[in-house]
Parts: C-alpha cells; structure tokens; sequence
C-alpha cells in the first residue's frame, strides 16, 4: 500500500506541467458556437462520470471503478479493475482538462506499476483475464492501449526521473509489441471478436513511439502498413453491404477478413489510419484512401455491425484520425456527421453504453470522448 501511494504521489509531482506541455485547456479553446458549446458540454458530462466512478487503486473496470457503480443486470465478465480500461479512460480524460489531473495522475500509477511488474517475454501486461474488453478486442489489448497511452504521454512530463521512468515502461511495451508481431503483420494473436482493432492500436502506438525517439524497427511498420492494404474490404461489392458474411450481405475480402468479426467497418477504418500518417504515406495509398473515403457516404458500412458497441466507437477514432490529416470538406462533413450522431447516443447520466459486444460503459464513454475531442491533439507527424 505505502508504494503505490509513492508511485502515485511522484506522477502527482509533474502532471501539472505535463498538463502545461500539452495543448491548452479545452474549455479555453471551445470556439463561441453552438456545435463547440454541445460537444464541450457532452464531453463534460462524460468526464464527469468518469472520475466518479475511478476505483480506489486508481484504475477503472468494464463498468466502474467500484462493485457499486455496476448497472443492475449487467453481465462483467470480470469484477476487478483492469489496464485496458484503465489506459483508455487516461487517454480521455487526458484532453477533458486540467481539473482531471488527479485522476490522471492516479491512473497512470495504476497502469505503470502493472508494466513494471509484469514479464519481459510474451505480450501480456497482467495476469488479469477474461475481461469483456479482451474478449473482444483480444487479451492483449490491455498492451496495446497502455503503448498507446504511454506513447502519448511520453516526454510531456516535467520531472526527468518520472519522464525516464515512462520512457522505459513504455519501451518495454515496444518491444513485447515487436517480438511477438505475426507473420501477417498483424497482432491478431489469441482469439477475440475483432481482433483488427487491437492490431489498429499496436500500430498506431509504434508509430507515435517511434515519433518520440523509441527505436521501432523499420519492418515491424511496413509490415504492418502492408497488412493495413492488403486486408481492406470492398464494402460495396455487394450493393450496400457493410457486413462480411454476416448481418447484410458478403464481400470480397482477403483472407484474413475473420479479424475484423466480420465487419468492413472495423477493417477498413484501421486501413484508412494506417495509411495517412505522413504525406508520403498519403501520396503512396491514395487509390486506396480515396476506396475507403467513397465508402463512408454509405450508412450501413457506417454503421458497423448494425448497433453501437465500443468497436464502432474505436473505428470511428480511427477514420476521424485518418480524414484529419487529409482535411478539406470530406473530414468536415465526417467529423460534424459523427459528432451529432455520438452526442445523441449519450445516456443522461453522462455514459455511453454499447448495444453489442463492448457494452460496459468505461470504454465505451472513453472512446466517445476520444471522438469527440478528436481535434484537440496536435497532427503528428503530419508533413514527414
């Protein structure tokens, strides 16, 4: 007990400068119209709900924090807290303001006391399973999203020594990441319901790690890159289909397809990130980009699996990601599109709960978040 209390008093110590080093507090940057107003209110309400529901340790699970924020009837696969939802609700409330830096502070202790402790070799970060997350997204999405946080985190701190310290744990993420990359170029390792979306956040981790400094092995990407390509879905060789063999009508589609559960929207959204990181990326996959842009006019494949789930959700971060970089009145319409669409989902208790698969509100209400304050994080790597 005394060292998780240090862990967390030493990140208390530099957050408020890492808050500094980021962007400017969102509520000082929400532009005077009515659109701004409605997302910052909705986003509001979801970070509300989430630092309430934090669990004493600091971490957050399917449903909450606590055993008592757990919904009346609802099934949890697991009843403790967990780093995948844990890293996830960090990432969100990371761009909802500076008055959710304790929480911050408190669930980035959570999560760097797990990467310290667990095994160099293999991929898993805990010894937690079962999870409802795992189950669909794979058991190793508590990796994933925690590189992806980490990566995002790194060099944002003020004090070298806890800077170092999140620079190691998250070059062990890299390199569990790197070792156990599969032949493919995927990380679609283990089972899961739609294991693409794991593989979607291993990428995206290296790619932002590799931005900081973290040596990430110029194969691991193009594999990686080449998977992206090689998987996509022609959503429209059916007439409307969105869904691959499954809930409208089948597609041509390579043969890994039974990643994506079935689903042209989850593969073709981690296709559509993958492939506009740079401006050389974008010059090379243009045909490709311009196949996935044509498809986002057709509702069913926006739709995803037919209801909301947290898999919708992250899909829609990654096309939000990917038309960002692009620009120009496509990632208008887009970002406005799925703005409303998710500010209507949102419960009046300030969650957003999946109708499928991913059901348990802290994923889901963090990648809504996500979404919407898909603008507040600066382009990366935009003009390389």
């Amino acid at each position: 007990m005394k060292k998780f209390a240090l862990s967390v008093f030493a990140v208390a110590l530099v957050v408020t400068a890492g808050w500094a080093a980021n962007d400017k507090d969102p509520k000082s940057n929400s532009k005077n119209s009515q659109k701004d107003d409605v997302i910052f209110v909705s986003v509001e309400k979801g970070a509300k709900w989430l630092a309430s529901v934090q669990g004493r340790d600091g971490g957050w699970g399917q449903d909450g924090g606590e055993s008592s924020y757990v919904r009346a009837g609802e099934r949890l696969e697991t009843n403790g807290n967990d780093v995948a939802n844990t890293a996830v609700a960090v990432l969100a409330l990371r761009r909802a303001g500076k008055e959710y830096q304790p929480n911050v502070e408190r669930g980035l202790a959570f999560i760097l006391a797990r990467v310290e402790s667990s095994h160099t070799d293999g991929l898993a970060l805990t010894n937690t399973t079962g999870t409802q997350i795992q189950r669909k997204l794979g058991p190793y999405i508590d990796t994933f999203l925690t590189s992806m946080l980490l990566s995002e985190v790194d060099g944002t701190l003020s004090d070298p020594k806890l800077n170092a310290r999140v620079r190691l744990a998250l070059e062990k993420c890299v390199a569990k990441i790197q070792k156990n990359q599969q032949s493919d170029g995927s990380w679609n390792v283990g089972g899961g319901w739609a294991p693409v979306l794991g593989t979607s956040m291993a990428s995206r981790s290296l790619n932002v790690a590799k931005q900081k400094g973290v040596k990430v092995e110029e194969r691991t990407m193009a594999r990686a890159d080449a998977y992206a390509r090689d998987t996509m879905v022609d959503s429209r060789a059916a007439g409307a289909g969105g869904a691959i063999g499954g809930r409208t009508a089948s597609v041509s589609v390579a043969a890994s397809a039974p990643a994506a559960a079935g689903v042209a929207l989850y593969q073709n959204a981690q296709a559509l990130e993958a492939l506009t990181r740079t401006e050389k990326d974008r010059a090379k996959n243009a045909p490709q980009i311009a196949e996935i842009k044509s498809q986002l006019t057709n509702q069913r494949f926006v739709d995803g699996f037919g209801s909301m789930g947290g898999e919708e959700f992250f899909s829609y971060l990654n096309i939000s990601d990917g038309l960002r970089r692009t620009g120009g009145e496509e990632w208008n319409k887009w970002h406005a599109q799925i703005t409303q669409k998710i500010v209507a989902l949102q419960n009046n208790d300030g969650t957003w709960a999946g109708h499928h698969c991913i059901t348990g509100r802290v994923a889901t209400t963090s990648s809504a978040m996500l979404n919407l304050t898909v603008d507040r994080e600066p382009l990366r790597n935009a003009r390389n």
